[in-house]
């Protein structure tokens, strides 16, 4: 069973820039995908980013351009780099990991195995 733990949110100014961490722990293998998700209250878990098969990366248009998702291999670490942060960039922030996803499902919450905790970024002047 594969752990995810998140760290490295927190409150920030607007265009201020956060690195989000995601170590993970258990069994994971080259084609193992690891993702961001965000939410808000009342809404549905969005899609950031992606590290897909641990080779290829995906970004939301919302966040492309501002986003970079990286991993270390040596730590089992995936990171999310986030600069420029708005107040639309305000959520819970979960890291995701799967086993056999496909291209056309990465945004796709549901299907991710296992997922962290969360922790909260907070964007706000």
């Amino acid at each position: 069973q594969v752990q995810l733990v998140e760290s490295g949110g927190g409150s920030v100014q607007p265009g201020a820039s956060l690195r989000l961490s995601c170590a993970a722990s258990g069994p994971t293998s080259r084609q193992f995908t690891i993702a961001w998700f965000r939410q808000v209250p009342g809404k549905e878990r969005e899609f950031v980013a992606a590290l897909w098969r641990g080779r290829n990366t995906y970004y939301a248009d919302s966040v492309r351009g501002r986003a970079t998702i990286s991993r270390d291999n040596a730590k089992n670490t995936v990171y999310l780099q986030m600069n420029s942060l708005k107040s639309d960039d305000t959520g819970v922030y979960y890291c995701a990991g799967g086993s056999g996803i496909i291209l056309s499902s990465i945004p796709g919450h549901a299907n991710y195995d296992c997922w962290g905790q969360g922790t909260q970024v907070t964007v706000s002047s």
